[in-house]
């Protein structure tokens, strides 16, 4: 495994490569021999993240076959960093210039398979595998433990909770999220999450002064610790995640997990990964009206609570355990 993903606290591909490794040491330690980050001779070289020595080091001898693991395209990282056009563009082309180097690309979404084809890499090197979140981790609370909770973090355990959960940027729609916070001054609303890359952050300046300053109902505790983010998700009566754009936002599986009923902004790609297991709204508009619809509809509010259960079933760590294990040996038998 070569990875820096958890170099920068608060990203969703820090968490998905740190529940793989765990997955696979948990399952076939005595099977798979794992290293993270050392340069000897392997049977299979798995990217996580695109830094400038992995590149040099797909020239090397001894990498075995080459994998990586695709969490972004230059098309979803608009809206997340502020960049000059030339470093922009830079970046952009190094970034596909890397996926070119590996000998099997992995995406946790379907539909970048036609987009990297249209980066002129072969359908037959693309695989889709989900990401996915373990059950030991993000698990459902008691009702008793979770007004324990909600009093530990000083919550109203009678107002009806709000939870986004991300980088603070452009891209995550965190705009709107504070939008309906300004409008529902009765509802308690908690984005957890912060700034990871600081100033180049789409956004930064105006997003800041919010956070410095927010308004009466709206919480911004900063980065979460992972392990402490099943409380967050228990707090909640309900997971909104305004994104413009996305892959496969670990933070959606990890609220199915905990049973969290979900909102998700209407995109094509979550149609054809989760579609049916959560509701969806165009705009911040539709998400008024849809938020003030929940709050008014118990029943409605238990079927997304099934639904998010039944998707966290699909994407257990116990399922994809045996996806990963086949996959792993096929590429090696192929080498």
């Amino acid at each position: 495994m070569f990875s820096a993903a958890t170099s920068v606290p608060g990203q969703g591909v820090g968490s998905a490569y740190t529940e793989l490794v765990k997955l696979l040491q948990d399952n076939f330690d005595g099977e798979f021999d794992i290293t993270i980050n050392k340069w000897h001779k392997t049977d299979i070289s798995h990217y996580h993240t695109v830094n400038f020595p992995y590149y040099l080091s797909t020239f090397l001898p001894g990498r075995g076959v080459k994998i990586g693991y695709v969490h972004f395209l230059p098309e979803t990282l608009e809206g997340s960093l502020k960049l000059p056009p030339i470093a922009k563009q830079i970046f952009y082309h190094y970034l596909i210039s890397f996926y070119k180097r590996m000998d099997h690309i992995v995406v946790v979404n379907p539909t970048f398979i036609p987009k990297l084809e249209a980066y002129n890499i072969p359908r037959g090197k693309i695989t889709y595998i989900p990401n996915f979140v373990s059950k030991s981790e993000f698990y459902e609370m008691s009702s008793a433990d979770k007004l324990a909770t909600r009093a530990r973090y000083h919550l109203d355990a009678k107002k009806f909770t709000v939870l986004g959960i991300g980088q603070i940027q452009e891209r995550k729609g965190v705009r709107d999220f504070i939008t309906l916070a300004k409008n529902n001054p009765d509802v308690q609303f908690v984005w957890a999450g912060g700034f990871s890359f600081g100033r180049i952050t789409d956004g930064y300046a105006d997003l800041k002064k919010v956070v410095d300053n927010p308004p009466a109902n709206l919480l911004f505790p900063g980065i979460v610790d992972r392990k402490a983010l099943v409380d967050y998700y228990n707090m909640a009566d309900l997971f909104l995640l305004p994104s413009y754009n996305e892959l496969f936002p670990m933070s959606v599986l990890e609220a199915f997990s905990c049973g969290t009923p979900v909102l998700l902004r209407d995109l094509d790609l979550y149609r054809s990964i989760i579609d049916g297991y959560y509701e969806s709204a165009t705009d911040v508009a539709d998400m008024q009206k849809k938020l003030t619809s929940l709050q008014q509809n118990p029943a409605g509010m238990q079927h997304l609570h099934s639904q998010a259960l039944l998707a966290s079933e699909v994407y257990s760590a116990s399922h994809l355990a045996q996806i990963w294990h086949r996959f792993y040996l096929q590429q090696a038998r192929e080498d």
